[in-house]
């Protein structure tokens, strides 16, 4: 374990599956006690037991990153049991319908806008509140690769997502001699449910998927979790306001939307053909929001 996160309490939002899970099972590892928020009740109870399992206190918390009641709520309820809160990974989030953005739904879009970028600022909101009183923290908010760069069929997600970024780099400037650090994670393509959804469960796809990735491989949610955990540790004592792209170089080769536009080898060409027939940029096929990452 982290001696310095002995003792400590991190707050995780989206924390049911996926990234979530991995960052609030990360925290544990590392001896911090957990607030497990998430709207799934049965995932989040499951990833308590989880961290339980680990020898490690851990309590469930309902809400909706949408509302400012519930999000106030989560933070003071998070301290009534542990007595504090130290960190807090603002990672909840919905992909929004995949669709060009001429046809996208009003009311999705703001869906997409209230849960993704104003659910950030909530948290952010009522946590640094908290810290403030009590000596300072550290914060990482979840944005995307398609945060910093485009990426076509899901307008209302980038969107969010580059103001995720934004948020961050602003918060981070206010705070930054109050104790309190702010940095951003932009994952690239990481296996979770969502990603299998998206591929229709074909393992040809996911395959291709991977072929696609600089390096080879998709990231696996571990991976993200741990890049958050550190940014809340002293080796990253001087990191606030980064935007850090975790993505196996996908941006570093020009971005998010390369395998959409379907250059390159057959992998490429596999993905393309993929995509399009289990419909992210038709209007015919569009689906509900599913819970990203």
């Amino acid at each position: 374990m982290t001696p310095e996160l002995r003792g400590k309490v991190a707050l995780v939002t989206g924390a049911a599956s996926g990234i979530g899970r991995a960052s609030a099972l990360a925290f544990a590892q590392a001896g911090a006690k957990v607030a497990v928020v998430d709207v799934d009740q049965v995932g989040g109870e499951q990833t308590v037991q989880l961290i339980e399992d680990l020898g490690v206190d851990a309590t469930y918390i309902a809400a909706n990153m949408s509302s400012a009641a519930e999000v106030e709520s989560m933070v003071k309820q998070t301290v009534s049991m542990f007595g504090r809160l130290d960190y807090a990974h603002n990672n909840a989030g919905i992909s929004g319908d995949q669709v060009l953005l001429a046809e996208y739904d009003e009311a999705m879009w703001d869906t997409v806008i209230a849960i993704n970028l104003k659910g950030v600022w909530l948290c952010m909101k009522y946590e640094i509140q908290h810290m403030l009183k009590h000596g300072g923290g550290a914060i990482v908010n979840t944005s995307s690769t398609a945060g910093l760069v485009g990426s076509r069929g899901v307008c209302a997600y980038v969107a969010s997502k580059h103001g995720v970024v934004g948020l961050t780099k602003g918060a981070a400037l206010e705070y930054a001699r109050s104790n309190i650090r702010i940095n951003a994670i932009c994952p690239g393509t990481v296996h979770t449910a969502m990603i299998d959804r998206f591929a229709g469960n074909d393992p040809q796809v996911l395959a291709a998927f991977a072929e696609g990735e600089p390096i080879g491989r998709l990231a696996q949610p571990e991976e993200i979790g741990a890049t958050a955990v550190w940014l809340c540790t002293s080796a990253a004592s001087f990191i606030t306001g980064a935007a850090l792209p975790v993505d196996g170089g996908r941006v570093a080769q020009g971005g998010t939307g390369e395998w959409l536009q379907g250059t390159g080898g057959h992998s490429r060409s596999t993905v393309t053909c993929a995509l399009y027939e289990v419909g992210t940029l038709t209007k015919k096929s569009t689906r509900s929001c599913a819970v990203f990452r």
